[in-house]
Order: structure tokens, then sequence, then C-alpha cells
């Protein structure tokens, strides 16, 4: 089973690689078009801040979910700053109800959108859930990677994402602009080619 597993995650890895990522860190990143659970088109243009933070996350990914405390605790604090959020399920087996159904459960403050056809995470070549993408004023990839750098919350050394909001509230460049995203990966749509 587990060599199973291995063999669909590197079919996974290999599909989405097949798509040119658009964004990449230190580009600046073009409107896209994502839809929230009741199927409702919004941009990211109606959703961006001064500083925006891009998370993909899933409802079914153990790992995304042992995060959910910490997103809604990032999100509360840092809102409250002027940053704002974006969260995006971009996985073809979790549909609008379900995400909308996990949401709820969990009390997320926040909105969850869905990517059809995983064409946003196609676009920033996002791979797991949860993984991060920070923009600057501009739309400019300022942060790519983990939240922080450990799934058990007791054993977080370094906050990736809350540094990196620090530093652009602050004016400051980021210093650790990229690091290692882990989780689930996302599942995508097959798409011919």
């Amino acid at each position: 089973m587990t060599k199973l597993m291995k063999m669909a995650g590197l079919a996974s890895l290999a599909a989405a690689l097949l798509f040119a990522q658009e964004f990449k860190l230190g580009s600046q990143v073009s409107d896209f078009e994502l839809k929230d659970t009741a199927g409702n088109k919004v941009t990211l243009d109606q959703l961006k801040g001064n500083v925006t933070a891009i998370l993909f996350i899933a409802t079914r990914c153990p790992i995304s979910n042992d995060y959910n405390e910490r997103m809604k605790a990032i999100y509360n604090e840092y809102s409250q700053r002027g940053v704002r959020f974006v969260f995006i399920n971009s996985n073809s087996t979790e549909p609008a109800a379900e995400v909308a159904e996990h949401a709820q459960n969990w009390g997320f403050p926040f909105k969850v959108y869905k990517d059809d056809n995983n064409v946003v995470a196609d676009r920033f070549g996002a791979q797991f859930t949860p993984e991060v993408f920070v923009l600057d004023r501009e739309g400019v990839i300022r942060y790519h990677g983990a939240i922080d750098d450990s799934r058990p919350a007791d054993k977080v050394t370094k906050h990736y994402l809350r540094t990196a909001l620090d530093e652009l509230l602050a004016g400051r460049s980021v210093t650790t602009a990229e690091t290692k995203a882990f989780g689930c990966t996302i599942k995508r749509v097959n798409k011919a080619s």
C-alpha cells in the first residue's frame, strides 16, 4: 500500500509539473478567479490588500487539519493588522459543499474559496496543503513555503509565515523568502494534453 501511495504521489507531482508554473517567488501575480462555496465568482483583485497571504488548504488532509487552529490564530491576529487572506481549496476530491461544512465545523473566521480544476494551484505551482504564498502591496510574491517548521504545534521553533508578515508590515524585506512546504499533495483533476 505504501508503494502505491508513493507512486500516486509521484504521478500527481509529475502531472502538476506538466503545467507551467506562472507565479514564482519574486514575480508579480496577475488577477485570477475563484468561487466561494456558494458558487459566486470572486477575483484576487477583489480580495487582496497591501499584504496578502494566499494559503492552499484541504478538508481531508490530516496535516492541513493539524494547522486549522494555527491558521485561525494567524488570521485573527494579522487581519487586525491589515493583512488580507485568501484561503483556497484546490482539491478535485473535495466539493464546495464539503469545504463549506468543514469551514463551519472548524469555526473558521475566514472564507475558503474553491479553485475549480486546480487552475490557480497550477499557476502558483502549489503542491501541498497547507502551502503559503505571501504577496506585497504590488502583488509580488515575497514568501513561499510552510506556515512554520513543525506539524505538532508544541514543537514549532520557526514561525515562517508570521515572520514574513511582520517583516512586510514593517516595510522590510523578507529574510527567509522560501521554505519547503509539507503536507498532503493537492488532488488535481486529470487534464488532457
